[in-house]
């Protein structure tokens, strides 16, 4: 990769690079974050999650390389990783686009609507950028639609009318009396 490092003015330690968004990341947390990069663009996430792994380990401060551990993980179907690192990297850069942005895009995807809309305000917050504004706009533009395609979850958090349970109880019985009769 031909990625030009960041240029300091201060002297570091030796096997210690500046990287934007850390105080210092390790030249082989920087070599197995480049690493993973490449196997992500070559289509392989499950490798690129253990090399972005190996990148933590070394700084686990690196908020980048949690916000592509996450994109690795999340690539990968483990979405409970991939949850854990968008959030890691949001804790650590809060005004990051990026992992707020993945992290609303996950959201939606999981039908998790209303933290998906958080984390789409708080990418639009993070934006810096006209095309950075417009991906947000295009990502709430799909999820409007969604809704209004699919099919609502159901809330439960309003407790039940007498009513309605006393239809759903008698809809049960009734198939139930209908089962004994049919196995008789």
């Amino acid at each position: 990769m031909n990625q030009a490092l960041p240029v300091t003015t201060q002297m570091e330690p030796p096997g210690v690079l500046a990287f934007p968004g850390t105080t210092q990341l390790s030249a082989d947390g920087l070599r197995s974050f480049q690493d993973g990069l490449v196997l992500m663009e070559s289509g392989q996430p499950r490798a690129a999650a253990a090399a972005f792994s190996r990148a933590i380990e070394a700084s686990p401060a690196f908020a980048d390389a949690h916000i592509c551990l996450g994109a690795a993980h999340a690539m990968a179907s483990s979405i409970y990783p991939a949850f854990d690192h968008l959030e890691r990297a949001v804790e650590l850069e809060p005004q990051s686009f990026t992992a707020h942005f993945l992290l609303a895009q996950l959201n939606f995807k999981l039908r998790i609507p209303q933290k998906g809309y958080q984390q789409a305000e708080q990418a639009l917050r993070c934006a810096t950028s006209r095309e950075q504004r417009k991906m947000v706009g295009r990502l709430l533009q799909q999820e409007r639609q969604r809704e209004q395609n699919g099919i609502a979850r159901p809330w439960f958090n309003k407790p039940f009318r007498a009513s309605l349970l006393l239809v759903a109880g008698s809809g049960m019985a009734a198939a139930l009396v209908a089962l004994i009769v049919h196995l008789q």
